[in-house]
């Protein structure tokens, strides 16, 4: 546990971890990183996604069918958490993963983002950017970036 005495004097407070899920994308690995994590620290988990929509009225359907999108990732992230014994809270933010993560990040007063590292090929990544690459250099909180066991020899 650690103290931290911004948050209420005198008291201990627990580590607050913020998890990303990205829609429609089944990502076992972040949750596992996050299950170890909480387990040594004690910390409180909170998994999100974006529903990725920047205006309604340019989607190609509601943002409701986004938003269940995001929502089914986010709770079977949750999910797996729950099966290691780990409580999460589970929520969907509206907008452009980003700045949606990172202003949900500031809400919770997180003190890690986790989210798993992108799935693009390098030359997509460089054309289109890249949600993870994008959060370390925009937020003001520490992130982890989990990659797939694949990647590694």
């Amino acid at each position: 546990m650690t103290i931290d005495a911004s948050r209420s004097p005198g008291s201990v407070a627990l580590m607050r971890i913020v998890v990303a899920a990205k829609p429609e994308a089944d990502t076992p690995w972040v949750a596992d990183a996050v299950i170890g994590l909480a387990k040594q620290t004690g910390a409180t988990v909170a998994v999100v996604a974006a529903d990725e929509v920047e205006l309604e009225r340019l989607a190609a359907v509601p943002r409701s069918v986004f938003a269940d999108k995001a929502y089914q990732s986010a709770s079977a992230m949750a999910a797996r958490l729950a099966e290691a014994g780990i409580e999460a809270s589970v929520t969907v933010v509206p907008g452009r993963p980003v700045p949606a993560l990172i202003e949900f990040a500031d809400q919770q007063q997180a003190d890690l983002i986790v989210a798993g590292s992108s799935s693009r090929p390098t030359v997509a990544e460089r054309l289109m950017g890249s949600v993870p690459l994008d959060l370390i250099k925009r937020s003001s909180r520490p992130v982890l970036l989990v990659t797939h066991p694949q990647h590694h020899p």
